[in-house]
């Protein structure tokens, strides 16, 4: 977009491209934090309605100017994205845990590679004069177009999710644990005898300096 509809040359777009990464490390690092205070679904919710009211800005800008709605976009892009692992964690039950968020991952990515195919067939329907015998087209319009709907399909979906924010982690907090252990005071008993096992004053066969038998 930024050289053939901008004819932007390639020292304008490597600044425009380091500034918006610089956008989006900032929009994970506040957004991430943030969703500790707001909740995990208001989040990405939030940050993706304002990043689909960036979207003019972002792609109708013509000029180099175009570096501060590109920090802002990027900002909201990866603030989102950077919220959706972590609220699938705490939504997913303990033994699929990393199975949900890595295979979720995986098919989005799957889904995505089609993207470029999406982009180009929706480009075909806006043309602009070709540049010598370079064809082009309104690349601003259809990534508009595309990025809206994708803000479109995140927003319902965790709108009709549920949340679980601050879901505990260790352990003791799991409830298939529980089940295949034979319930919470086995995990308990588990979790002190590994505490006691490893303590600093535990020799390598188990008895504490004073001779008390820990195993």
């Amino acid at each position: 977009m930024l050289q053939n509809q901008y004819n932007f040359d390639a020292n304008a777009v490597t600044v425009t491209q380091v500034v918006a990464n610089l956008g989006a490390i900032t929009g994970g690092t506040i957004i991430g934090y943030s969703s500790q205070i707001f909740g995990r679904r208001f989040s990405i919710i939030f940050i993706c309605i304002v990043g689909g009211a960036l979207l003019y800005p972002y792609t109708f800008t013509s000029t180099e100017k175009i570096a501060a709605p590109a920090f802002f976009e990027q900002f909201c892009v990866q603030g989102a994205w950077g919220v959706i692992p972590i609220h699938l964690l705490e939504l997913s039950p303990g033994s699929f845990r990393t199975f949900v968020v890595g295979t979720s991952y995986q098919l989005g990515n799957l889904v995505s590679s089609a993207s470029s195919t999406i982009e180009a067939t929706i480009g075909q329907r806006f043309p602009l004069p070709p540049k010598g015998k370079t064809k082009r087209y309104q690349y601003g319009k259809v990534m508009c177009i595309f990025m809206g709907a994708v803000y479109a399909y995140v927003i319902v979906m965790t709108l009709i999710g549920p949340e679980n924010k601050n879901k505990r982690f260790e352990v003791e907090y799991d409830d298939d644990m529980d089940e295949v252990v034979g319930g919470h005071e086995a995990v308990e008993r588990a979790i002190h005898r590994g505490v006691g096992r490893y303590s600093p004053d535990v020799t390598e066969h188990g008895v504490k300096a004073n001779g008390t038998d820990v195993v």
